[in-house]
């Protein structure tokens, strides 16, 4: 990635926050934050795998016992929305190279987003690029440059003049796919190539929707309930950003910058991934 795929966010005083959406939220307040550079689009298999044949790095997920990760699986229908175990499931040998488990592959998919990464995972490959994590603050500060939030959590996904705007849910979760209304290179369920949805005013693609994104961030808050987990209700939490393709209107309405959820660092799903800052 070049110097031109880091864009720079300009040091100042920066809104962060919601009191008028999730509890976890709250307070909306301002947090000044020096400039900084954030890679314009999350990091993509094809880099990841570029970054894994330099230095031979196996993630946490292939070296776990046993190794695997979460991966979510559609219901048969409606559900009680309360229990994500309905949706999520742990699946042996599952990684950044398999993401749905073995036999699956990421051939068709070297531009979308890498998953099945920690936050471990996440810091080795920034470092290895001369990079770091964002903290949730330059984080959020990012994704507010040149963009106005959606409204609260009941309202529809993200819109504009009749355009999604963000690789979101499209039907009824967790069953119902719809990807009738979706760019051509979207249609399908899950990641979709960083870009396939139209970029921020400064640039940024994918900063809302696509995956969660690993920052820098203790979360220090009350578990955010949702589509997403939040891990045990005591221990370490990380701060999560963005919103994924799991969030849906009737449910995990998190695609606004102000939206957070916390998770362990050594999780490994098929909806989260990262971006690195400079």
């Amino acid at each position: 990635m070049s110097e031109a795929d880091r864009l720079p966010v300009p040091a100042g005083l920066y809104p962060v926050g919601s009191d008028e959406h999730y509890p976890e939220e709250r307070p909306a307040r301002s947090v000044r934050v020096d400039g900084f550079r954030l890679d314009r689009a999350p990091v993509t298999n094809r880099r990841f795998a570029a970054f894994v044949a330099a230095t031979g790095y196996v993630t946490e997920a292939e070296r776990s016992d046993p190794a695997g990760g979460a991966v979510f699986s559609p219901t048969e229908g409606p559900v009680d929305l309360r229990r994500p175990a309905l949706w999520w499931r742990f699946v042996e040998r599952a990684s950044w190279q398999a993401p749905e488990g073995p036999g699956s592959s990421i051939t068709d998919r070297l531009d979308h987003p890498v998953v099945l990464v920690t936050r471990a995972d996440a810091e080795a490959f920034c470092a290895h690029v001369g990079g770091r994590l964002p903290t949730e603050a330059e984080w959020e500060s990012a994704a507010r440059l040149g963009s106005r939030e959606p409204g609260g959590p009941g309202d529809g996904v993200p819109m504009r003049n009749g355009v999604l705007l963000a690789n979101v849910w499209t039907g009824a979760f967790p069953y119902w796919f719809d990807g009738s209304a979706r760019p051509e290179a979207a249609k399908r369920r899950g990641t979709s190539p960083v870009g396939a949805f139209p970029p921020s005013g400064p640039g940024f693609v994918d900063l809302i929707g696509n995956v969660w994104e690993w920052t820098a961030s203790p979360y220090r808050a009350a578990p955010a309930g949702g589509c997403c987990g939040a891990g045990p209700a005591s221990g370490t939490l990380v701060a999560l950003k963005g919103g994924s393709h799991l969030c849906a209107a009737e449910y995990c309405a998190r695609y606004r910058p102000a939206a957070r959820i916390g998770l362990p660092p050594d999780t490994a799903t098929g909806h989260v991934g990262f971006r690195c800052a400079y």
